[in-house]
Formats: structure tokens, C-alpha cells, sequence
């Protein structure tokens, strides 16, 4: 066998396993993790049009904005560690501060804090473990400081019609917004500079992940009040699907 025959056989193997390799990566799926606020349903917030769905609150159920009908997740009160396991009924519109809608019955089961409704919610594989939604940490190259300035923004409080299932009592919690996290360090501090410009805030750190990771937040804040306008003003910058964590 001459040797331009064996650089061929050889090309054709990389080709080959090249082709495999695409084949199975572009089987992988994202599956969704988040942290955030719940919003507790009621019919109120149906009839002033805050969610375009309705459902019923005597039964286990939750909507969610981009989860599909019948996807199973597992919502947990990380306060009490209490777990619901479920399947999404409804897709619906609702402010993007919350991260998903449940109703009255599910809220009493995981005891949640009525005034501070903070919940983590997974989607769950079929073999009930969890891959966390995958996060570029490019997402800062994305040209979000030459978007329009945020004018000042006020937000009633939609959540005013409380269950009066309120047996665990509120306390001061701190509560961080993770705006985004960045390879570089110097556009970590570049966006931090033009949001303190835009928001007139000084409440936004940096802090280091590892060597190639820097993740600007902002906070604390003490309760879901104080922190729901800085939400807004950050969804009207561009930022969209923001994570909030518990210190």
C-alpha cells in the first residue's frame, strides 16, 4: 500500500469519528435550574391582567413563562428543605422578577414565606437527577451597556393579596442579584462603571470565581420589596433571566 493511500484511510478515520462526535453532542440537552421568587396565585392578579392564565388554587399546580406543559420539575423551599415534585400545566406571561407561578396549595405544603416567597426550581430528567441550565460566562460580550437608560421605574405590590396561611414569620434576610458572570475581569468592571451610571447605585461587587470566572451581582437586599425595582431596571437594560441567591 503506497502512502498516499494510507494518508487517505487515515483523513477518512478523523472524518468519521469527527461526524460521531457532532452527532452525539448535538443530542445534549440544557436542562433548567433556578432561584428566584415565586409568585403566589390568585384571582386577582388574574383579573388585573398581572398573568394571562388562569388556574385553580385548591389543586398542586404550577405555571411557568418558558417550560412546555407536562415538563417535570421539583420546586424546593430552601428555608425548610420541603420538596414538590410536579409536572408544568400551563405555560403563561407573569412578570420576569418571579420565576415561576404555583398555586395557594403548593405554597402552604412547602411553607413558604408569603412575604419573601424565595424558591429554587429544577427541571427534573427522566431518571430524576439534575444537569443545572448551562450559562455562557461570555454573556458580558453581548453589547448590553449601549442599550437606552433606564428611567425611574415603580412597581406596586403584586403580591398584596396574601393567603392568610402566614405561619412562618418573615425575618431580614439578604438577598444578592447575580447580574452576570464574565471571563475577564476588566469587563466585569467596565459594565459595573456604566451600570452605576445608568442605575445611580453603588451597591454592585465583583467577586472571583476561580481564575477565568468574575461575577458581578448587586445587593444585599433585605426582602423581595427592596429588591424588585433594581430587577425591573436591570430586565429593561437587557439583562433577562436573572438568578437571585440567599446569603
Amino acid at each position: 500500500m503506497n502512502l498516499n493511500k494510507i494518508v487517505s484511510i487515515i483523513v477518512f478515520f478523523i472524518i468519521l469519528n469527527g461526524c460521531a462526535d457532532y452527532k452525539i453532542n448535538k443530542k445534549e440537552k440544557n436542562y433548567y435550574s433556578s432561584s428566584g421568587f415565586a409568585l403566589i396565585y390568585s384571582e386577582g392578579l388574574f383579573v388585573n391582567k398581572t398573568i394571562n392564565k388562569k388556574i385553580n388554587n385548591n389543586d398542586y399546580v404550577v405555571m411557568h413563562s418558558s417550560l412546555k406543559p407536562n415538563t417535570s420539575v421539583r420546586i424546593i423551599n430552601p428555608d425548610n428543605s420541603k420538596t414538590f415534585e410536579t409536572k408544568i400545566l400551563k405555560k403563561a406571561n407573569y412578570p420576569k422578577i418571579f420565576n415561576v407561578v404555583i398555586s395557594n396549595k403548593i405554597a402552604t405544603f412547602l411553607n413558604l414565606d408569603y412575604k419573601n416567597p424565595y424558591v429554587e426550581i429544577h427541571e427534573i430528567k427522566k431518571n430524576k437527577t439534575f444537569i443545572a441550565k448551562k450559562v455562557s460566562i461570555f454573556q458580558e460580550e453581548k453589547n448590553v451597556a449601549g442599550k437606552a437608560p433606564v428611567d425611574e421605574i415603580k412597581m406596586d405590590d403584586i403580591t398584596d393579596e396574601k393567603s392568610e396561611n402566614t405561619s412562618q414569620t418573615s425575618e431580614i434576610e439578604n438577598f444578592i442579584l447575580i447580574i452576570s458572570e464574565f471571563y475577564y475581569k476588566k469587563s466585569a468592571i467596565n459594565l459595573k462603571v456604566d451600570l452605576e451610571k445608568k442605575m445611580n447605585v453603588n451597591n454592585i461587587s465583583i467577586d472571583k470565581i476561580n481564575s477565568n470566572k468574575y461575577r458581578l451581582s448587586i445587593g444585599p437586599f433585605r426582602n423581595f420589596n427592596a429588591l424588585k425595582n433594581t430587577y425591573i431596571s436591570l430586565n429593561n437594560l437587557g439583562f433577562e433571566d436573572l438568578n437571585i441567591y440567599k446569603e
